[in-house]
């Protein structure tokens, strides 16, 4: 006589494969929902549950309009769904709202779930991938065009215009010898124009610069403590500065010196936009982030980006119009300024193969920096920062 399969083992199978497919579901990175007939949630992963900062069982009890913002075309993509029992897919839709944040631009892929028999059903599925970190990508390449044209202008400049200055400025002087007291202020205006557009020249050069960067483990907090000194002793004497520093954070691979000029550009920028506000504040904070992989130059090697530096503040924030452009050379909202800080920052964190962001709303704009770390030792343990 065969032996009869005993009933659970098919029983144990499917709870086997559910948990399979619950695993393989929490193990993506992006946001899986399914969405029943009525747009009731009826589960989500955890990339899903991160992104609706909410948990399964809360979003379980509402439709899903509870999530998005009133009109979103999310709600007629799924309809779409539905009707042509196909998957359909819309890029760069904007899913702010209150309860999410700001800037949720997201590509959603949709699905309608067959039944059993292999049917359609009105049961669909989304995958939300958010747009922030190719956009980082993008940013970065932008940068990088941005400072190769600078580096043409650069080298033009040093040939084109430090010269005939230097034969201004010395005719200046030789006037200025035989010259009444009246005449003597005009040579004298003549040579500290030259000295000022010679000073602009050389800003301008370093974005000439394209020898690989000489990068060592650096403490980042020592970094950003000698920064905020110099800041707090000179231009930002009257701010309040506050650090949200992570103690355990690795060592940065970069060079001390480009970083100082990096964060004193960035908070400096922060503080003059603080200008006229009681409560001004710069916050300085680190942390530890999984990052992108990215060309570093000058080596055929790609590196992870998990070290997050900020310089928050609490000013008016960015032009709108402004923000896309930001990083670019000449662009500023200054009367006086160069627009060159910027660039010189965007230039700095290219050349170590990192990647620099601006977010910016109205009393909350955040310069983000992201770089590598030190290589990891041969125990496995990456080298702290102390």
């Amino acid at each position: 006589m065969t032996p009869t399969k005993p009933k659970s083992v098919p029983d144990q199978a499917t709870v086997t494969d559910a948990g399979i497919q619950g695993v393989l579901l929490n193990a993506l990175p992006h946001p899986v929902i399914l969405i029943g007939a009525d747009n009731h949630l009826l589960e989500a992963n955890d990339a899903a549950q991160n992104f609706f900062q909410s948990s399964a069982s809360f979003m379980r009890r509402h439709s899903i309009d509870h999530f998005i913002p009133f009109g979103s075309p999310l709600l007629d993509l799924i309809q779409q769904v539905r009707e042509r029992q196909s998957a359909v897919s819309e890029y760069r839709v904007d899913v702010s709202s209150p309860r999410l944040g700001t800037d949720k631009i997201v590509d959603i892929y949709a699905s309608p779930l067959a039944d059993g028999r292999g049917k359609g059903s009105r049961d669909v599925v989304l995958m939300l991938q958010e747009r922030s970190m190719a956009e980082k990508i993008d940013r970065q390449l932008t940068h990088r065009g941005a400072a190769r044209t600078v580096t043409g202008l650069a080298a033009m400049l040093a040939h084109e215009i430090k010269n005939p200055l230097s034969g201004i400025r010395g005719a200046a002087q030789l006037l200025e010898q035989s010259a009444s007291s009246e005449d003597r202020a005009l040579t004298r205006l003549i040579c500290d124009e030259a000295d000022r557009i010679v000073k602009l020249v050389d800003r301008m050069e370093v974005f000439s610069d394209e020898r690989p960067v000489e990068r060592t483990g650096v403490n980042i907090h020592t970094v950003l403590d000698h920064v905020k000194r110099i800041a707090e002793n000179g231009f930002a004497r009257d701010i309040r500065f506050h650090l949200e520093y992570d103690p355990s954070l690795p060592m940065v691979l970069a060079n001390r010196d480009q970083l100082i000029q990096v964060f004193l550009n960035l908070v400096k920028n922060a503080s003059e936009a603080l200008k006229g506000f009681p409560d001004a504040e710069i916050v300085l904070s680190t942390a530890y982030r999984p990052g992108v992989r990215l060309s570093v130059q000058g080596s055929r090697n790609k590196v992870t980006l998990p070290m997050e530096f900020c310089v928050r503040d609490n000013g008016p924030g960015v032009p709108e119009d402004l923000m896309p452009h930001l990083f670019d050379p000449f662009v500023t909202t200054k009367t006086n300024g160069s627009g060159l800080g910027l660039a010189l920052v965007a230039k700095i964190v290219r050349d170590h193969g990192g990647v620099v962001e601006c977010e910016s709303q109205p009393r909350r704009t955040v310069f983000r920096v992201l770089m590598p770390a030190v290589p990891i030792e041969r125990d496995g343990q990456p080298r702290r920062g102390g």
